[in-house]
């Protein structure tokens, strides 16, 4: 347990460093067991200690004196919906909330079939409709959508990935932003997509 929570810790550090999260944005969390270890609110991510984390059960209800971030509900609710998820990783990095700020984004198709890294990591994307953070609206529209999901777009908000591992979460999370990344360079570019039998391929090989 003390490793993962050192990699959570490790990895909030990477992504502040990074600049994937900046001020106090951005959230973070384990599950071993019935228990959510998640990142403490109004804190950043830069220098988070094990001792600083936030403890709560499958209910929501504090396990230590540290309180979580006010996002707890939808990591609870993925978490309910994914039985299989160990971790989440939200963040409001740049290009992934760039892309969930287009008017004209087409929540089937997100993002086109650039790289077949996307496919292996991220796909299928799934969108969610504007609704305040921290809001009980906002945790059931995640928790619904988690069903079909592992990877989240939060319309003029962030991304949320899951996994079953720390590391698959925080690859998936890497593995969207750069491909949010890659889009928005090429955009005003003649694309090159995946066809429809590469993605078949790719999918068969998963």
């Amino acid at each position: 347990m003390e490793r993962m929570l050192e990699e959570l810790c490790e990895g909030a550090q990477s992504f502040y460093a990074r600049g994937y999260a900046f001020g106090s944005t951005g959230n973070l969390s384990v599950r071993i067991g019935d228990r959510v270890w998640i990142t403490p609110t109004g804190r950043p991510l830069k220098g988070l200690t094990p001792a600083e984390l936030a403890l709560i059960d499958r209910e929501g209800r504090p396990l230590n004196g540290n309180r979580p971030s006010k996002e707890f509900p939808f990591h609870l609710g993925i978490y309910r919906q994914r039985p299989e998820a160990a971790a989440i990783v939200h963040l409001h990095c740049a290009y992934s909330v760039a892309l969930s700020c287009l008017a004209a984004l087409d929540e089937t198709k997100p993002l086109p079939a650039i790289t077949p890294y996307f496919f292996m990591r991220v796909a299928p994307l799934g969108v969610v409709p504007y609704h305040r953070p921290g809001s009980s609206e906002l945790a059931q529209a995640v928790e619904q959508a988690s069903a079909r999901h592992a990877c989240l777009l939060l319309r003029n908000h962030g991304l949320i990935t899951s996994g079953a591992a720390w590391t698959e979460a925080v690859d998936r999370a890497e593995e969207l932003e750069e491909t949010a990344k890659l889009y928005f360079l090429l955009r005003n570019e003649s694309l090159r997509e995946l066809t429809a039998e590469e993605i078949q391929e790719i999918r068969r090989s998963g």
